[in-house]
């Protein structure tokens, strides 16, 4: 973990990958000029996306976890340990990790700063990784819709908070990269979401809740 002014720009490699019977994506982040990555959300099998790390000629640092669903970690500790990697998952998550986020968390990828933001609503451990122009969603976001909340944990106002003042504060050049394939493409950018994400539409605390309890 580092200050950001430590970390210089570079160019940022992204590598989407479908896993699993879920729909879900998994994702490499790499610095190909400093030759380390972090697969992010290793789902069921991450064997994809260490095989995409070799391809590039990258080693895997970090496996980042957006929250502790199994359908996103299943494969994390494998993972990390056949790549000598370290766990990072925000500190309220029910898995074991190396490393602890909490929100504005900078790890050092390289010359990549990978910027923590935790958007708790799906999960109270949701999390989104912003590096560069790319943002990692997980279950918080999807292309055209958001994480469920009706499930042990989650919260309609937290959701609130993290769709409304968190992500639609963020520029509107962001890359979108969700956690499941749900959407009508699998990848946006902010700016379409908050044009046409019927879920980011500015909407008071008690509006919002009248909005997720529809059917």
């Amino acid at each position: 973990m580092v200050r950001a002014g430590r970390i210089r720009v570079a160019d940022v490699a992204v590598r989407q990958l479908p896993i699993g019977p879920m729909a879900n994506f998994g994702y490499l982040l790499a610095d190909p000029a400093a030759g380390v990555a972090a697969a992010i959300d290793p789902s069921f099998d991450g064997r994809s996306l260490e095989a995409e790390a070799e391809r590039l000629g990258v080693r895997v640092a970090y496996v980042l976890l957006t929250h502790g669903h199994p359908d996103h970690v299943g494969d994390a500790e494998r993972l990390a340990r056949a790549a000598g990697a370290k766990v990072a998952a925000h500190r309220l998550a029910r898995v074991r990790k190396d490393v602890e986020l909490e929100d504005g968390t900078l790890l050092e990828l390289g010359g990549v700063a990978v910027k923590v933001l935790h958007t708790p609503g799906h999960t109270p451990d949701s999390c989104c990784f912003l590096a560069g122009r790319a943002l990692f969603t997980g279950d918080t976001l999807f292309v055209g819709e958001c994480g469920r909340v009706d499930l042990p944990g989650s919260s309609v106002e937290a959701m609130h908070d993290s769709l409304l003042r968190v992500l639609r504060g963020l520029p509107d050049d962001l890359v979108v990269y969700p956690g499941h394939d749900y959407g009508r493409a699998p990848t946006s950018t902010m700016g379409a979401e908050k044009a046409g994400n019927y879920t980011l539409r500015p909407r008071t605390l008690e509006e919002f809740r009248r909005f997720m309890r529809e059917p």
